[in-house]
């Protein structure tokens, strides 16, 4: 019997060492060595010649690809229009925030329209299933069920009869396949099961979707490579204190990266949230000082978000910085443009910034709504309630132009708003009633808030 020695390999980018260290000598990160078992029976080493393989011009005919919809709208604008035939999409997100929900509701759209589905599930019983199409309303939908892990009696189930048009597996950490003697979960086990189902998905055209689990980084598990092996990765997002959930492409070979779908979770499953802008600025105080709206641009969609700033006096030797939805870096990186730049000290404040509705924003354009957020809460006035505001902030104060301005516009204009605070330029095929008011500074926006705070009889900014 062979005998079992231990070896280390990366969850970045599956390496194997022998011993464990603290840096992965392939790819340079830190801690992502992980300890698993293999035989030290000695392998055969296989040498075969090759083929030549046929080549082709650049040039030539194209075909659009085909898409098949589910008919849940925020769902087939995340992955691009719909499933591709052939395709791998990789799903994650926390425990109980709705991953299994929203892939039974969109599973059970296809069968009803006439496709071949089937739900594999590694995590839970054939009843527990049922139990959750009835509650959802779903239990007369054509779903094939299996519950197993064994990647080999999967393969030979999507294989036997007509072919299935898609094929969902919960989770990818639940699988193990007999080309690896790890256990479950590991990344040997993970990175061999799903470049076994890949192939059978580009091999048969079914379409197949891994669910898989988050560290407690939000990062999904396992080797990072499933990632670059897929076509496509979602994240579901939500706070769990919220009833709103978003489901984000971060990769999509076949659509637009950084689009985004918004969810509302109810006693029926989850609902489509049809005019997202309305949900993140619906509740908002207009009256109250350290708001600022922010007209961004999710993937393909323009989105309005509130963006709240709260100043206080410190008690601490260090004040506290506190984000949520933003970049923290980012965030002291305005403090220190306001400082240097304008002369709106925060070095004795505690800062606490947040974007409403449990949205990330990562888009640089979010700089001058922030900083003006943090310039009214500081001067303890509120900005104008029918304005809008985006743009990027550089570290000299300057305050540069973005991209898709015509975009924000229009959705600040449908949402009933009157004025933008934008920077100069760029204006090539805007046309919008808003009245636009130009900024090249950061100082400029201090000085215009410092005149709404004098007109109001409130106190200026500290400088």
């Amino acid at each position: 019997m062979a005998r079992a020695r231990p070896q280390f390999v990366c969850a970045n980018c599956g390496a194997v060492s022998s011993k464990w260290q603290g840096r992965c000598d392939s790819c340079g990160e830190w801690n992502t060595l992980v300890e698993e078992t293999a035989a030290s029976a000695p392998v055969a080493l296989r040498t075969s010649r090759g083929k030549p393989v046929a080549l082709a011009a650049l040039s030539g005919e194209t075909t659009e690809l085909p898409r098949t919809l589910t008919g849940i709208a925020e769902f087939d604008r995340v992955i691009g229009g719909g499933f591709v035939p052939g395709s791998a999409i990789l799903v994650g997100g926390d425990p109980g925030i709705g991953k299994s929900t929203i892939l039974l509701q969109a599973a059970a759209a296809l069968a009803q329209s006439g496709r071949r589905v089937v739900y594999v599930s590694g995590e839970e019983a054939i009843g527990q299933i049922r139990l959750r199409a009835e509650r959802l309303g779903l239990a007369e939908a054509p779903v094939a069920l299996a519950a197993e892990t064994h990647v080999e009696d999967i393969l030979a189930t999507l294989q036997a009869g007509p072919q299935f048009d898609l094929a969902i597996i919960d989770s990818i950490q639940t699988l193990w396949t007999d080309l690896a003697e790890s256990a479950p979960g590991t990344v040997t086990q993970v990175r061999t099961s799903a470049q076994a189902l890949i192939r059978h998905a580009k091999a048969s055209g079914a379409a197949i979707v891994l669910v898989g689990h988050v560290t407690k980084d939000g990062q999904i598990a396992g080797p990072r490579v499933v990632e670059h092996m897929v076509d496509a990765v979602l994240y579901f997002e939500g706070e769990s204190g919220h009833q709103f959930r978003l489901l984000r492409a971060v990769k999509n070979r076949f659509g637009p990266a950084s689009e985004i779908g918004v969810f509302e979770m109810t006693d029926a499953g989850l609902k489509e949230v049809s005019n997202p802008s309305l949900l993140f600025i619906g509740e908002r105080d207009k009256a109250s000082p350290g708001t600022a709206i922010f007209a961004g641009i999710e993937g393909t969609r323009p989105l309005l978000v509130e963006v709240q700033a709260l100043v206080s006096d410190s008690a601490l030797a260090t004040p506290r910085r506190a984000v949520v939805g933003w970049d923290p870096n980012r965030l002291a990186m305005i403090l220190a443009v306001l400082d240097a730049r304008c002369g709106v000290r925060f070095a004795t404040q505690d800062v606490y910034l947040n974007v409403a509705g449990g949205l990330r924003l990562a888009e640089p354009a979010a700089d001058l709504a922030v900083a003006a957020a943090l310039i009214s809460a500081r001067a303890g006035v509120a900005t104008p309630s029918e304005s809008v505001y985006f743009g990027e902030v550089s570290l000299s104060g300057a305050v540069r132009p973005v991209a898709q301005t015509a975009m924000r516009l229009n959705e600040a204009e449908r949402l009933g708003f009157s004025r933008a605070i934008l920077p100069a330029g760029r204006r090539e095929g805007v046309r919008s009633t808003l009245t636009l008011n130009d900024v090249t500074t950061l100082a400029d926006v201090v000085a215009a808030i410092a005149a709404e705070s004098a007109a109001g009889g409130s106190g200026r900014p500290s400088r």
